[in-house]
């Protein structure tokens, strides 16, 4: 299997670099998995006091890989319920790791992207930074990754932002609640800021993490097997067919509705 995940280490930070930037970083089956072995090496290793979750290429994360194709033969709902459930436990997993988790995000973020924005524990955009909630464009909804953004963006932005599909930028992000910190310098502010983190102990920054996340954990769980299952019929409905046949095709979507 190739690379899409790297990871390295420099003293007391792990660095997971989403490397896949032929197609934008996109959520493969292969690289939730990558993400999910480089979560588990940070968490084990002596010394590592955070994580840096950031990217190659000029996006940090498109979301879903539409052009995925189940197994052939296998039964398209229960291939997307599969993969549904992938996100779902990626993000809790973003959650539940017991060390501060950092995005370093310097290009565009779109769609289920946002979900890994919304679980990290801290977010560090560069000024030209762009964020999409694009989801309603081609029939489907931010149904997963609502349980990691809802709990961070205002209401009010999230109102907007989930039905039009906008661009905003990182300025916009960071007032919204979604982005911790809009950087000129990404790598400085993130340097800062794992600095003051490699201060703290094991155990004083896993209950301090555990404070700001048991309340989202728990409404995660209350809500995420009815939205991981909302998610994967979508995915699977006439609507999206056509939403993402269109987008791959790189033509406007016939709506039968």
């Amino acid at each position: 299997m190739s690379s899409l995940v790297r990871y390295d280490r420099d003293g007391a930070v792990a660095r997971l670099t989403l490397d896949s930037p032929h197609n934008r970083n996109a959520l493969s089956t292969a690289l939730v998995a990558q993400l999910h072995d480089g979560l588990t090496r940070a968490s084990t290793e002596t010394g590592v006091r955070a994580v840096v979750l950031t990217h190659t290429g000029g996006t940090f994360c498109a979301g879903a890989d539409l052009s995925e194709s189940p197994a052939s033969g296998g039964d398209p709902a229960e291939a997307a319920l599969g993969r549904a459930r992938e996100m779902t436990t990626l993000l809790r997993r973003i959650l539940e790791v017991p060390l501060p988790v950092i995005a370093a995000i310097d290009g565009h973020v779109r769609a289920g992207g946002l979900g890994l924005v919304g679980a990290c524990d801290i977010v560090v955009a560069g000024r030209a930074s762009t964020f999409a909630l694009t989801e309603a464009r081609i029939g489907v909804a931010p149904s997963i990754i609502s349980l990691t953004v809802l709990p961070k963006m205002s209401l009010r932005s999230a109102g907007r932002y989930f039905v039009t599909g906008e661009k905003f930028g990182a300025e916009e992000a960071a007032a919204a609640g979604l982005v911790t910190l809009a950087a000129d310098d990404v790598a400085a502010a993130v340097s800062e800021l794992t600095s003051a983190i490699a201060k703290g102990s094991p155990q004083g920054l896993a209950a301090s993490k555990a404070l700001t996340t048991a309340a989202v954990i728990d409404d995660f769980d209350r809500r995420a097997e009815k939205l991981t299952r909302e998610s994967a019929e979508l995915f699977v409905s006439d609507e999206a067919r056509e939403g993402m046949l269109a987008f791959l095709q790189k033509r406007a979507p016939s709506w039968a509705g």
